[in-house]
């Protein structure tokens, strides 16, 4: 089959449903319009409202209990996270901060991973200044404050 033989089917692309009772002739009350789609009026969305919504005020208690239409819906409480969810929620938290802890507590002091980093090797100014003590002994104490936190964090929460 080719192409040529093929005949394609254009479809208008409306926004909304032309209002009862309008035409889309040219309004004369509109000449700002005129211009637009060879002098048509631009088809506009019915203003009727869906069936399903309804509109609550907003303050329920400025609502008169005789109010017509139907009676709101009373709000249901959120839902509460189990509690053995939070509390895996913290395990997983608190392990995962010693772990992170210890492991930035030990790197500093280690040969393998301090020492020999391919990072100060490339550069040999950061190497000098990760060397010093000062440096090893700031970045063990950031893994403590993260043991402290992990620590803090396990016994605030604890019912013991």
């Amino acid at each position: 089959m080719s192409l040529e033989a093929t005949t394609f089917a254009v479809i208008p692309f409306e926004y909304g449903v032309l209002e009862p009772g309008r035409d889309s002739l040219a309004c004369a009350k509109c000449p700002r319009r005129a211009g637009i789609r060879g002098g048509g009026r631009t088809p506009r969305m019915s203003q009727r409202p869906e069936l399903s919504s309804f509109s609550l005020a907003p303050n329920p208690a400025s609502t008169p209990a005789s109010a017509p239409g139907p009676a709101p819906k009373p709000r249901q409480a959120p839902q509460r996270i189990p509690p053995w969810l939070e509390r895996s929620e913290l395990f997983l938290r608190v392990l995962l901060r010693m772990y992170i802890g210890l492991a930035i507590c030990y790197v500093p002091w280690s040969r393998m991973f301090w020492d020999q980093n391919p990072l100060f090797v490339e550069f040999p100014t950061l190497g000098i200044y990760a060397a010093s003590g000062m440096v090893r002994g700031l970045v063990s104490g950031l893994g403590l404050l993260n043991l402290w936190i992990a620590f803090h964090d396990a016994f605030r929460h604890w019912d013991g």
